[in-house]
């Protein structure tokens, strides 16, 4: 079921062109309209339920630095300073609180792991610092287990996602972004080789440039235009809880699971690295590149057949641009909860926090990630198509580097200076047989 979400204005009216079209109204479209109404740009924003109704309202509300990718770190420092004054900027509360964000473990692998992640972070100058056992204990005193340390960083931070994106969005609608909710795009119009327009089941709207922001949609809707997006979903489980003891103002992150106080006075808990992996034909058309990491994560994840093979985001599903298409049977991606995460979610929670042990689950959900294969996003033109840019493969951490990442696609779309080295997130790398190592996300 999903998790309740503040709601956004929908303008009724489409206008007959704008300087860009977005599609897709998560973290990363909304951002991106934000920042290019900024530059002076006209855009209207097409999506086809509801402003972050699927993953931006799902995520851990984690805003964090610590145990990025490394490729990816530039990008979440600066996310992390443009959460830290966004409430101001937009004039309305995003629930952003620099609270610092603490991991805890009882596995030696995880301590290295840390370590080498901070020799590598050191040139970044991010704070970030290790915890003897001692101080793992005095950082989380209701934390229950047999710490060996941890690592802390102080100018990391929480946000609701209930709050933030809908908060977002009001403000670019008050510097003239249209948005149009329950609206899909059914695709595009080229004129001279490159995009000219974005066809909706509402009508067309003119415009020269696109930014395909559309999280486990995107690679349908590009596949549709003869474009390989190598994506794969995850499902994932979170719940949270109703007002508790407060045991942290931030985040704990944990080997088996991950809580984050919310501004309610509840927790909001993540099942750390454990999901369901449905079988689905777009699944194992992009197979081959996910080889490597399957079998490094494979241990954490249920795998087996499902709906995914016959609807939604990952079947095969062929449409014109004047039929009704996918993402109008499917207004919101809503998977259920995996009862058997909740269960054991439930029962570490209690072990490890004995004052949540007998907490009141408020609302339990599931959602879906869109991962690429080295996990870091695609932010970037797609040059087989001119005018079409994409924004998504942000492989579960989209909602933390949202901020920055709507401002480097608004960079792009915009042929702006950019705001960091994009080329970690160019498309043309998970297509044309580049190296594209291991995932360094933690």
């Amino acid at each position: 079921m999903s998790p309740p979400v503040n709601r956004v204005h929908s303008d009724e009216t489409l206008p007959e062109a704008v300087d860009v079209v977005v599609i897709g109204g998560g973290i990363a479209g909304i951002t991106a309209a934000y920042h290019l109404a900024k530059k002076g740009h006209s855009v209207a924003v097409v999506e086809k339920g509801n402003v972050a109704g699927e993953q931006s309202s799902r995520n851990w509300g984690w805003c964090r630095q610590q145990n990025r990718d490394i490729r990816e770190l530039p990008l979440a420092m600066r996310a992390v300073e443009m959460w830290n004054g966004l409430s101001e900027e937009i004039g309305a509360d995003v629930g952003f609180r620099r609270t610092g964000l603490t991991y805890l473990t009882t596995r030696e692998s995880d301590m290295e792991a840390w370590e080498r992640w901070g020799e590598k972070a050191r040139p970044f100058q991010m704070q970030t610092r290790m915890l003897t056992p001692e101080e793992a204990r005095a950082m989380a005193p209701h934390a229950k287990g047999q710490w060996i340390g941890g690592v802390f960083s102080p100018t990391d931070g929480r946000a609701e996602p209930a709050m933030a994106v809908p908060a977002i969005a009001e403000a670019a609608r008050r510097l003239g972004v249209t948005i149009h909710q329950t609206c899909a795009a059914r695709g595009l119009e080229t004129a001279a080789g490159r995009v000219s327009a974005v066809v909706t089941e509402k009508g067309t709207i003119r415009a020269g440039a696109v930014l395909l922001s559309g999280g486990v949609w995107t690679a349908m809707f590009a596949r549709h235009h003869g474009i390989r997006m190598p994506l794969a979903g995850i499902k994932s489980t979170s719940f949270f809880t109703a007002p508790a003891p407060e045991i942290t103002d931030g985040g704990i992150s944990t080997p088996d699971l991950t809580i984050r106080r919310r501004l309610d006075g509840g927790y909001t808990v993540g099942i750390s690295g454990r999901g369901l992996l449905e079988l689905s034909p777009h699944g194992m058309l992009n197979a081959a590149p996910f080889w490597k990491t399957f079998k490094k994560r494979h241990k954490l994840l249920t795998i087996r057949a499902g709906k995914s093979f016959f609807f939604g985001p990952e079947a095969l599903m062929n449409w014109t641009n004047q039929s009704v298409s996918p993402f109008e049977k499917m207004r919101t991606y809503d998977p259920p909860a995996q009862k058997e995460l909740i269960t054991f979610a439930k029962k570490r929670l209690g072990e490890i926090f004995p004052a949540l042990a007998n907490i009141e689950i408020k609302h339990e959900y599931g959602g879906l990630i869109d991962f690429t294969p080295d996990w870091v996003p695609v932010i970037s033109a797609i040059d087989k198509l001119p005018g079409l840019h994409v924004s998504a493969g942000f492989s579960g951490h989209g909602f933390g580097i949202g901020p920055a990442a709507g401002r480097l696609a608004a960079d792009i779309v915009a042929g702006d200076a950019p705001i960091v080295d994009p080329s970690p997130y160019r498309y043309s790398r998970l297509v044309d047989g580049t190296d594209l190592g291991e995932p360094g996300l933690m």
